[in-house]
């Protein structure tokens, strides 16, 4: 811990710390993203006296960092809330990591692409252990969350780097991708069509002006998943569209290429970094807007199908202001951990 890195907003009662790294495996990324980025770190008060449980937070699409510490008076972030829970001691302390992993098309999934940048290995291979090299980290002691696609990405890095994380936690993560994604597409097509029917001519636009109103959010997430889901270098864009521009139709083949992503699917693949979890935590909200409460009953059932354990819980309320329900699943993870 070192005072030129501190960035502790005044009222905080641990302490927030940025530190920063130049990513190797960034270096050079298709869409020209920095591969220098802070790396901020939250340490409990606790922090100054031992070794702590880390927990990873995963921002959701066109999220960063920054919005968890949020210090506003009427809208603080999350980082806030489990600074105020510490505090109290009503919930056992852990240090708080929160990796920058933005992109021009408003996030990375947390996947390895050819398209947007190899940001699954940014977070396991190069954040864990520089954040663990600086910090007091009890070792084997390590938690990640995160909610809609920071959700997605918990369990996509679990389920591809089995025993890494010993706990994980989904808040409205995307799955089932048929419903969550597959009923937006055609939104996003028609804001494509809407600019000449030309991808790269809607990017163009929001490159200089991002905006998401009306189809736009559809538009860039469709585009931003298909660099994720579906890269493809040999492709104009960089990668491989599920629909035809013209007729909105499904190309089946390249959806396929989604769906191996869902955590439905990929859970029966990669079933061994979930069984080795102390605490698979999941949960979304009843009024979900991208209906992911069904997608979580699914995804709970196919699980106890599995014979994977995991606590699943439903909250009121939908896919929009929910960095509330990081106060309620925080301590149900660093309970988890400090059991190690």
């Amino acid at each position: 811990m070192r005072a030129e890195f501190d960035r502790t907003p005044l009222g905080l009662a641990g302490r927030l710390e940025m530190r920063p790294l130049e990513s190797k495996v960034l270096a050079g990324n298709p869409l020209g993203d920095p591969s220098l980025r802070e790396v901020p770190v939250y340490l409990p008060p606790q922090a100054n006296e031992r070794r702590l449980p880390v927990v990873w937070l995963l921002s959701a699409f066109t999220g960063t960092p920054q919005g968890l510490f949020e210090s506003h008076p009427w809208k603080r972030g999350a980082l806030w809330e489990w600074d105020r829970t510490m505090a109290s001691g009503a919930a056992s302390p852990a240090i708080v990591c929160m990796p920058n992993t933005f992109t021009r098309l408003g996030g990375s999934q947390f996947v390895n692409s050819s398209a947007v940048g190899r940001y699954q290995d940014y977070v396991l291979d190069e954040l864990i252990p520089f954040v663990e090299s600086h910090y007091p980290v009890l070792e084997g002691a390590r938690g990640v969350v995160g909610k809609s696609s920071g959700g997605f990405g918990a369990l996509h890095l679990c389920m591809q780097r089995p025993g890494t994380f010993q706990a994980a936690a989904s808040i409205a993560g995307d799955c089932h991708f048929e419903a969550s994604l597959g009923n937006d597409l055609l939104c996003g097509l028609r804001e494509i069509q809407r600019l000449g029917g030309d991808p790269k001519t809607f990017l163009e636009a929001f490159f200089v002006k991002p905006n998401l109103e009306g189809d736009g959010h559809a538009a860039l997430n469709l585009l931003a998943m298909a660099a994720c889901y579906s890269p493809n270098p040999e492709s104009p864009l960089g990668w491989d569209l599920p629909v035809d521009l013209h007729t909105g139709e499904r190309i089946e083949a390249v959806w396929a290429r989604w769906k191996a992503f869902d955590p439905i699917v990929a859970c029966r693949q990669h079933s061994t970094g979930l069984r080795a979890l102390r605490l698979l935590y999941l949960e979304a909200g009843t009024r979900d807007e991208f209906h992911l409460q069904f997608g979580l009953r699914i995804f709970s059932r196919t699980l106890t199908e599995l014979g994977i354990a995991h606590q699943v819980h439903e909250f009121e309320g939908g896919h929009f202001g929910m960095d509330r329900r990081y106060s309620e699943v925080l301590p149900l993870l660093t309970q988890a951990l400090a059991a190690i």
